[in-house]
């Protein structure tokens, strides 16, 4: 059996270990000082970073154990709910079978709510809750890889280099999946490597033939592969997405200079700007679990980009921005809420000439490409 140790949720044995740890990170410290008082972190930075370690302790007093963690976790997540949307809804949900584990292949528009959205209607419904892929791009900092498998969540060695590292790399994940499902835990993936910051939700044929791997020697093609995994399409939909300013600059550098080149801690200003930021409404749709014979992972892939792009809501916002870059589509059908089109204004308005192109693609594509799947 293959050890999992470097890329697992923690234990509960574990849990008070780690809140030490993280209480007493000079980086987190830094962090959390900067954002809840930044004129104190930068003039009495001493200062800051001990009232910041006090806040931690006192927050974290009590969490002995995962099921602790989950539950002080979904008290915060309900608050940000209530302050950052309209409203969240879900379809699906009352389909799924208690303790039957299922995986979780979904879009992806923000690096945490994604899957925190779906794991808080899961738990809200009874359910267990989702382990969560994550790469470790966005683990750079000990201290995030401590917050992430905190949260159920398990690493994705993306930054490996060389053949047989990333071959053994991959395999790895296929048989942790493999593992998490036959232990009876559910897990949550993304169809793609990164989020689809220009609009086009595409599920990567690579990530298949991974998820593959763990089952290569006893089922008969992706038919076969499905049966076992019980894959469950998940659509999210967001209003509007607090991060569409930084992935519009982000598009627009890279077209101008062949490349983007992230900044030390860009990727925790977005999951921060994505857990606080207004969203609007936001849908989850949940497909049942998928069957049927496919040729390949290509074959596979464009029937999931189908469900997926299928059952996203086309709101307000998304069919103004398909407007505004040409395209002729129907209205939306769920009315405007007054205070959403007027943050949506205010996002563009914020945003440089050169890079407004990509924020509309960021909102409008999901119409372009609904129509080019014929799902429209």
């Amino acid at each position: 059996m293959q050890n999992f140790d470097a890329i697992r949720p923690y234990r509960d044995d574990e849990v008070p270990g780690v809140i030490e740890r993280l209480a007493n990170d000079p980086a987190l410290l830094r962090a959390a000082a900067a954002f809840f008082a930044p004129r104190l972190a930068r003039w009495l930075p001493g200062l800051a970073r001990f009232a910041a370690r006090r806040v931690i302790q006192r927050r974290t007093a009590g969490l002995d154990s995962v099921h602790d963690v989950q539950f002080w976790l979904a008290d915060h997540m309900a608050r940000v709910v209530r302050d950052t949307t309209v409203e969240l809804t879900i379809d699906g949900l009352d389909a799924l079978e208690p303790g039957v584990p299922y995986l979780f292949l979904s879009n992806h528009r923000d690096i945490v709510m994604d899957s925190a959205l779906l794991n808080f209607r899961l738990h809200q419904a009874g359910h267990r809750t989702a382990r969560v892929a994550v790469g470790d791009n966005l683990l750079t900092e000990r201290y995030a890889a401590d917050l992430m498998r905190l949260n159920k969540s398990f690493v994705i060695e993306r930054s490996v280099t060389g053949t047989r590292a990333v071959y053994q790399a991959i395999s790895r994940t296929s048989a942790y999946i493999r593992h998490s499902l036959e232990e009876g835990e559910s897990v949550w993936i993304a169809q793609r490597e990164g989020r689809a910051k220009d609009g086009y939700d595409r599920t990567e044929p690579a990530l298949l033939k991974m998820l593959s791997l763990a089952y290569r020697k006893e089922v008969d093609g992706f038919g076969g592969l499905l049966e076992r995994l019980r894959l469950v399409p998940v659509s999210v939909s967001y209003e509007l997405d607090p991060c569409d300013l930084r992935k519009a600059h982000e598009l627009f550098v890279a077209k101008r200079d062949g490349r983007y080149v992230k900044q030390p801690g860009e990727d925790l200003a977005s999951i921060v700007d994505g857990i606080i930021g207004f969203k609007g409404r936001v849908h989850l749709h949940l497909a049942p679990p998928l069957a049927g014979d496919f040729a390949d992972a290509d074959d596979l892939a464009g029937t999931l980009d189908r469900i997926i792009v299928g059952n996203m809501r086309v709101y307000p916002t998304q069919v103004a921005a398909a407007r505004r870059l040409g395209e002729d589509c129907e209205d939306s059908a769920w009315p405007a809420v007054p205070r959403v089109m007027r943050a949506f204004e205010s996002r563009l308005r914020a945003c440089p000439e050169a890079e407004t192109p990509y924020l509309l693609g960021g909102y409008g594509n999901v119409v372009r490409h609904r129509r080019e799947l014929g799902v429209a």
